[in-house]
């Protein structure tokens, strides 16, 4: 029996990283945690013992572009901490997602489960996590990569 892959994507934030996974099938997205930043390396062991746990082969990193396409100094250090996750974990492909407005899509749903302001504040990210990582596997669906 084969071994089902799952991807992972993650929203990346000075202070704050939300992460989310994929169902064995790949057609939904589960929001997984949002973990507190603490340092580059640290948070990287934490993100390649759930690559490890959750058998991942790709990885979706949110790319904060501006509203206009460009990218900015945001996407830079995106890039960079994607660069040094490739380093760690070779053998997982690394996709970026055009992430603008995720966090407002996220919060939108939120605020339609009525969710409190608190208890927003502390799921945004992982949310926001959950609409990248959905937008990709909609996309997989769209181009009959799945």
């Amino acid at each position: 029996m084969q071994e089902v892959k799952r991807c992972l994507a993650l929203d990346v934030g000075d202070k704050t990283i939300g992460i989310a996974v994929s169902d064995l099938l790949g057609l939904t997205a589960q929001g997984l945690e949002t973990i507190r930043r603490s340092s580059n390396k640290e948070d990287i062991n934490h993100l390649k013992e759930l690559i490890s746990n959750y058998n991942v082969s790709h990885l979706v990193i949110g790319l904060p572009k501006n509203m206009n396409g460009t990218e900015g100094e945001r996407c830079q250090l995106v890039r960079s901490f994607a660069e040094k996750m490739s380093k760690t974990c070779p053998n997982v492909q690394i996709n970026f997602w055009d992430e603008r407005l995720s966090t407002v899509a996220a919060e939108k749903s939120l605020i339609a489960a009525d969710v409190s302001r608190r208890k927003r504040k502390k799921v945004i990210d992982k949310m926001a996590a959950v609409h990248i990582l959905q937008g990709f596997l909609d996309g997989l669906k769209l181009r009959g990569d799945m």
